[in-house]
């Protein structure tokens, strides 16, 4: 992602806007928006994708769960901001994951522009694959901008997506166990 060039186009769109850019207010805001999207869309880059410790499963053959792990991503119809928390829970198989890198996962995959069920998916489907796990199941709650600020105006409401993987599919009662450790406060 070249910022002089993300700087120079919003330069334009600012004039198209009709605002001055020279002005104080203004005259860093292209370059603020350059750096913060080559923030914000971190993701975009699978070089950044998150570095994973796996550890040796010393026969831990229950659910671990991990609650309401913020996160900001960009929607990618009309790039306003979704956030919310992500809530996780896997049944590890040979290898359990490094606590800490679960909320990496996370914020690696909401860091590109895109919706919310496709997120969903991809952070289930890493760890999955990852850990090998004998079951993951993801949930995501989020506010849409792009429903509060325009369009509709659904000020406040939530929209909750989920994926499923592996033991937690074919399982009603460990999908049940899992399910209420994840939505019980």
């Amino acid at each position: 992602m070249e910022e002089e060039k993300i700087e120079y186009l919003f330069k334009e769109i600012l004039k198209e806007l009709g605002i001055d850019e020279k002005t104080e207010v203004f005259a860093n805001t292209p370059r603020r928006i350059a750096k913060e999207y080559r923030e914000i869309f971190s993701g975009m880059d699978d070089k950044s994708e998150p570095n994973i410790t796996l550890f040796e499963n010393p026969g831990y053959n229950d659910i671990l769960s991990i609650k309401d792990i913020p996160f900001y991503s960009m929607c990618e119809h009309h790039l306003l901001p979704f956030f919310g928390k992500a809530s996780i829970a896997y049944i590890p198989g040979d290898k359990i994951v490094g606590l800490s890198k679960i909320p990496r996962i996370v914020k690696f995959f909401s860091a590109k522009p895109q919706v919310q069920e496709r997120l969903t998916k991809e952070i289930a489907d890493f760890i999955d694959n990852r850990i090998k796990a004998k079951g993951v199941l993801v949930i995501i709650k989020a506010r849409h901008m792009c429903m509060e600020m325009r369009g509709v105006r659904s000020g406040n409401s939530e929209t909750r997506s989920s994926a499923i993987r592996g033991i937690f599919k074919e399982s009603n009662e460990t999908r049940e166990e899992a399910l209420k450790l994840l939505l019980e406060n």
